[in-house]
């Protein structure tokens, strides 16, 4: 894998504010003026990379590693993720008038969700710039992630969980050799004592969107998402979303395939933000109108992934959405679980409430008649369903 071009080339603000660019081996979080960095990548040198490279390659995320943060020479961190199935949901299609209906299946990753992309990329620029402690304040998933990567790479591991937060969450993180500390509040409390305690400790913080590499690593599922539909694009993708950086990758990922050539210039998927009605800032400031969204108070659901009551690149997933003609929808608990169950009955997929959401979010826009019955819809499961299986009991 360290034989690949390397075209990572630069870090620069997704405002933009005028600030950079930014060197792309030297240690960077946020831009000076406090919005996220971005990695960029000479598009133009890519060109030149053709997608029938990918043939042979290992059924990975870094199967494009050539657009990923890793400079010649350096071998990624990883577990095997990415690359999971696009599964054509023929039964549960069926029940909704959808004969192209599509799940990708994120619980096949390690750590059982599409967190191990984002620390994939992550721990291995971590990694990368000679980091010794990494630390992340986590809903759960992240957290997991983060805890195996940083074990993989032989990086001590700073864990900042909600104490509400699922017993399975905190006791895998310890599994993986990780420092765990329960915080009370919400995810925003726990990335708050994590700056205190790691900022003047050097440590790294791997936060959402606060370093540029995580968007790197979830960015692949656009890829994968063109490659398993014989490059095109869906009509719709409904995802969920709580701090975002897989709807943000995803955007980018699209912009990146056709300025290199591998898809020709098209109407992009719609973009549909799911989150809980306990939990709503991005659905609130879409409907609103605004471009940033405001705190949400009071953030409660039974998804663990969506109780982020504001996300740091709120601007950049109301963009995404924006652009592509897409929307925003918030579904309550009770809705997500029963899509839990439907989708693993009808197709067999383990899926979290973050899935279940979804699920419930196509429903809506089937009835309300946006998701038309010919169109290519994929729903986004994130997780799998064991760390939530107390979510269904007595159902």
């Amino acid at each position: 894998m360290t034989d690949a071009a390397a075209y990572f080339s630069h870090l620069e603000c997704s405002v933009p504010c005028g600030a950079g660019p930014y060197d792309a081996r030297g240690r960077h979080h946020l831009c000076t003026c406090g919005a996220p960095l971005l990695a960029r990548y000479d598009l133009a040198a890519a060109r030149q990379w053709p997608r029938q490279s990918l043939r042979d390659r290992e059924p990975s995320m870094w199967r494009y590693r050539e657009l990923m943060p890793v400079f010649a020479g350096e071998s990624p961190v990883t577990l095997g993720e990415g690359f999971t199935p696009l599964l054509h949901a023929r039964t549960l299609g069926q029940r909704l008038g959808l004969p192209r209906l599509y799940i990708k299946d994120e619980s096949l990753n390690p750590t059982n969700s599409f967190k191990a992309r984002g620390q994939s990329a992550a721990i291995t620029r971590a990694k990368g710039l000679g980091v010794v402690t990494v630390s992340v304040p986590s809903a759960g998933n992240a957290g997991n992630a983060m805890a195996a990567y940083a074990a993989r790479a032989g990086l001590a591991a700073k864990v900042f969980l909600p104490r509400d937060v699922k017993t399975p969450f905190a006791r895998e993180c310890v599994l993986y050799g990780a420092d765990v500390t329960l915080v009370d509040g919400l995810i925003t409390d726990a990335a708050r004592l994590a700056a205190e305690r790691g900022g003047p400790l050097g440590w790294y913080d791997v936060s959402t969107l606060k370093e540029p590499y995580r968007i790197e690593g979830k960015k692949t599922m656009g890829y994968e998402l063109a490659e398993q539909l014989d490059w095109t694009y869906p009509d719709w993708i409904v995802y969920p979303t709580g701090g975002g950086t897989g709807m943000v990758g995803m955007w980018k990922a699209f912009d990146e395939m056709e300025r290199i050539g591998w898809m020709t210039p098209q109407r992009r998927p719609r973009m549909v933000s799911v989150q809980a009605t306990g939990c709503q800032p991005i659905v609130r400031a879409f409907e609103h109108g605004d471009e940033r969204a405001a705190m949400w108070e009071g953030a409660a659901t039974v998804a663990d992934g969506l109780r982020v009551p504001r996300a740091i690149g709120d601007f950049l997933i109301l963009r995404a959405v924006r652009e592509s003609g897409g929307t925003a929808v918030a579904v309550p608990d009770a809705d997500m679980v029963d899509g839990m169950i439907e989708i693993g009955s009808t197709e067999g997929v383990s899926a979290a409430p973050e899935g279940g959401a979804a699920l419930a979010a196509i429903r809506r826009l089937v009835r309300d008649g946006s998701i038309k019955p010919d169109e290519s819809v994929v729903l986004f499961n994130t997780g799998g369903a064991l760390k939530y299986l107390d979510a269904v009991a007595g159902r």
